[in-house]
């Protein structure tokens, strides 16, 4: 009876937790929707005509992408402008393709709308330029129910897609969220991460889009790493893997002195607030010490993983037979390609609206080899 009655206030809390997370996050949505409607309803009114004629420009915070739309129909411009900065987009509106292509010189669009007839310059004209002078732009062509042979004709001179009009809200919405999560997996692919080795202190001020792999270390498959000193003993912590999933840890709880560990068995945990993540250990033997310092200041973990910032250290017992299990130097670093990609697959799998996994989620997927 007591267990069933503990299993049900578990899952009454994991509910509630999930409820009280929806909540907020709908929350948050409706302010950043009405944030958005006061941004459209003052930003047509300003004047852009010094860089375009017909440029019509809404910025919002924190945009998810920027988009320019050219179409020499004002009604359809409204319309873009309307639907998707109130989806959260910046836009910018012209209605001629030499306004646009004068435009993208100019400024960092992630996406290119173009209808196919227009006058001056028609929408393959357009593609191709665009496509010219910006081949990493993802252009998009508008086009009506007798135009979409020559729409998708576009897609051989470097069109990524087409939307036919007319189309609905709820239609154009749904149809740039699915071209954002393809350039954004799109440009993720491309975009590999920086890793290199580096001397231990080098990882306190290396810039936060690259990975440091503690060079003379070994590292574990459960992102710890470990230090053979002079000694003989064996000085742990976390690697930069690890340090920038957490991002900041609030409390870090240490085995007692003198208490024998194997490998594989959990050694320490990081606490982050009322979350906590537990780290196995890289090497079998006997704790014998722990760094003092990360009781007042557990942020060192993060600050300076490879030097102030390590957990304990132990004398070995079987050193030689456990070292094989873990890579030092170059394997490391094609292994944190590896993982880095993982953890983007995982964060879209599990958590695709939040930028970061909750950590027991963390511990399960890459904690626990």
């Amino acid at each position: 009876m007591t267990a069933l009655l503990v299993v049900l206030m578990f899952v009454a809390f994991v509910a509630i937790d999930f409820l009280v997370r929806e909540v907020a996050h709908r929350m948050k949505e409706k302010r950043a929707r009405h944030e958005r409607e006061e941004v459209l309803n003052v930003a047509v009114r300003l004047d852009f005509t010094a860089e375009a004629k017909s440029l019509k420009r809404i910025e919002v915070p924190n945009p998810k992408a920027r988009i320019l739309a050219v179409d020499d129909e004002s009604v359809v411009l409204d319309s873009f402008r309307r639907i998707l900065v109130l989806e959260g987009f910046n836009v910018d509106t012209v209605e001629s393709g030499p306004e646009a292509l004068g435009l993208i010189q100019r400024h960092d669009y992630d996406f290119v709308f173009t209808d196919l007839k227009m006058p001056e310059m028609d929408g393959v004209e357009v593609v191709k330029a665009v496509k010219h002078l910006r081949p990493d732009l993802d252009v998009v062509v508008i086009t009506g129910y007798g135009t979409i042979e020559t729409a998708v004709e576009t897609l051989q001179h470097g069109a990524c897609e087409y939307v036919q009009k007319p189309f609905t809200a709820e239609e154009l919405a749904e149809f740039v969220r699915k071209l954002l999560i393809k350039r954004q997996a799109r440009v993720e692919a491309q975009q590999r991460p920086t890793v290199r080795i580096v001397a231990p202190i080098a990882a306190e001020t290396a810039p936060s889009n690259e990975y440091c792999v503690p060079g003379g270390a070994f590292v574990a498959p459960g992102h710890t790493w470990a230090r053979i000193e002079p000694g003989g003993q064996v000085r742990i912590g976390i690697d930069d893997f690890a340090r920038k999933a957490l991002g900041s840890v609030s409390q870090v709880l240490l085995p007692e002195h003198g208490r024998e560990v194997h490998q594989g068995q959990t050694l320490f945990t990081l606490k982050q607030g009322a979350e906590q993540v537990q780290f196995v250990a890289p090497v079998s033997g006997k704790v014998l010490q722990g760094n003092d310092a990360l009781e007042s200041d557990p942020d060192r973990v993060i600050q300076s993983p490879y030097d102030r910032g390590w957990i304990l250290r132990v004398q070995p017992t079987d050193l030689a037979a456990e070292l094989p299990a873990m890579r030092i130097g170059k394997p490391v670093v094609e292994w944190y390609q590896d993982e880095i990609a993982r953890l983007r697959d995982v964060k879209k799998e599990m958590s695709p609206t939040r930028e970061s996994l909750d950590l027991n989620t963390f511990e399960k997927a890459f904690l626990k080899p």
